[in-house]
């Protein structure tokens, strides 16, 4: 590598580290909280205000996904039931969920990650392996993790 004065500056430890990747900062497939198309939307609501989180992906039976539901999305049963008087007992996940989803594989190097977030609208991304297979979720949260592992 070379300097603004195109001398040759010697490589140090720093500079040849490994770039640190998604896998290391997401939220594992194991520890996800994740629903089904047909879970009721208040059990939905229900979850992610106890569990503190403001949105999940929505798995089908072969544990595909299929869409992503958050707290915005839940913000509509409100609108549907105070202001337009809608009944929301039989709806489920599959009435509110989004299928417009990102994904990053899970060999992602963190700063792309991190660029991926400033440049668009997402909260999370969904974590993928080589053949498609949800791995985990990344979130804006996990990437400033990352800021105390930088020196």
């Amino acid at each position: 590598m070379k300097n603004f004065k195109q001398k040759e500056v010697p490589a140090t430890s720093e500079m040849a580290a490994e770039p640190k990747r998604v896998k290391e900062y997401m939220t594992d497939k194991n520890k996800l909280i994740t629903f089904h198309p047909d879970t009721h939307i208040l059990d939905v609501a229900q979850s992610l205000l106890q569990n503190r989180i403001t949105g999940a992906p929505v798995l089908n039976q072969m544990g595909d996904v299929v869409g992503l539901i958050d707290d915005k999305d839940c913000l509509r049963i409100v609108v549907e039931t105070m202001y337009h008087n809608h009944p929301v007992l039989d709806k489920t996940a599959s009435h509110y969920m989004s299928n417009i989803m990102k994904s990053v594989n899970q060999e992602t190097d963190i700063n792309e990650a991190a660029n991926i977030f400033l440049t668009t609208p997402y909260k999370r991304l969904l974590v993928i392996d080589d053949d498609g297979k949800l791995r985990g979720q990344i979130s804006r949260r996990d990437i400033l993790k990352a800021l105390f592992d930088m020196d």
